[in-house]
């Protein structure tokens, strides 16, 4: 099917381990892939369209040029067509196709202090305006995230995170729970629990014409994309650092204390940086075990350098 479709589109194809996603010169048309992976089940033809009305719905919250809709695929005499409604065998979420240069991780030497500012005040207004979703915000929920990250990562100790690292991330990271128990319920009290994007990450960043979209959010699994509201923000805030941009960080950071007036910013912060950063070292170091994946070796350094910084950030946990 998508060999056929992206012939008949004149489309090019870029993979990944849950999508198939069709790139023509101003549309895009991403496809789920029938898979089951636990966290994400995409298994059945109901459920991959649940999940593409989903990603759209959700993703227009921060980046409402982009997402176009859900639209069929039917199966005609022989051949696949796209935006057919007559017999749907498959369905894709359309997109608008964001330009390279748009996007943040392209644009960060031109990128000012007042563009990060502008960006925090986009990411603090839609938090404040999100769902409240109060039951992830319980300790013994962010708890169960960083005990699966260590239990997934203890087979990488020698190979992408020094064992010493290993043991000082998981230490600071326990003993936070047990210095500030209270604080994580006094956070779900004031309302720092929402329904988030999951992923805001330099590559789901774009600067556009019409304003500043933060797209490709997490629809697949509430657990992932609902939290802490500094949790959220900050992912991008680790990404900047580890380009050693730490001055559009600093700048993106003080401009969201400022909107959010959060009395546990610099307390929360370096903690919630400390996962982020021991998260994408986590998922660096699963491509190592991916027989497709052909760039291991980068993939090894750049799992390295992110636990290095997540120790960073451990170190800095009060």
């Amino acid at each position: 099917m998508i060999e056929e479709l992206s012939k008949e589109l004149g489309a090019k194809v870029i993979q990944t381990h849950t999508s198939w996603v069709l790139l023509l010169e101003d549309i895009v048309y991403k496809i789920k892939k029938p898979v089951n992976f636990g966290f994400l089940d995409y298994s059945t033809i109901e459920k991959r369209l649940e999940n593409c009305k989903k990603e759209v719905e959700l993703n227009r919250r921060l980046c409402q040029w982009v997402y176009i809709g859900v639209v069929p695929i039917s199966f005609i005499g022989n051949r696949y067509v796209i935006e057919d409604f007559s017999s749907p065998v498959e369905y894709a979420v359309k997109m608008r196709r964001i330009p390279e240069d748009r996007l943040l991780k392209n644009i960060l030497p031109e990128v000012s202090k007042e563009d990060m500012k502008r960006l925090a005040r986009h990411i603090a207004n839609f938090h404040l305006k999100a769902e409240r979703k109060d039951e992830f915000g319980r300790l013994e929920v962010m708890k169960f995230n960083t005990d699966e990250n260590f239990m997934q990562t203890e087979k990488y100790i020698g190979i992408t995170i020094k064992k010493e690292d290993y043991e000082y991330i998981k230490e600071k990271t326990n003993q936070f729970y047990e210095k500030y128990k209270s604080l994580f319920e006094k956070r779900i009290r004031d309302g720092r629990i929402r329904d988030g994007h999951g992923d805001i990450r330099l590559e789901h960043v774009a600067f556009l014409q019409e304003g500043i979209c933060v797209f490709d959010c997490i629809e697949f699994n509430d657990r992932f994309r609902c939290g802490d509201m500094l949790n959220d923000m900050c992912f991008l805030s680790m990404e900047l650092d580890m380009m050693e941009r730490k001055d559009l960080s600093k700048a993106y950071e003080e401009e969201y204390r400022r909107m959010t007036k959060d009395e546990e910013f610099d307390l929360f912060l370096p903690f919630f940086k400390c996962y982020r950063a021991y998260v994408r070292g986590k998922v660096n170091s699963f491509l190592l075990d991916d027989p497709h994946y052909t760039q291991k070796g980068k993939a090894k350094a750049l799992a390295q350098r992110l636990f290095e910084l997540s120790k960073m950030y451990a170190e800095e946990i009060l």
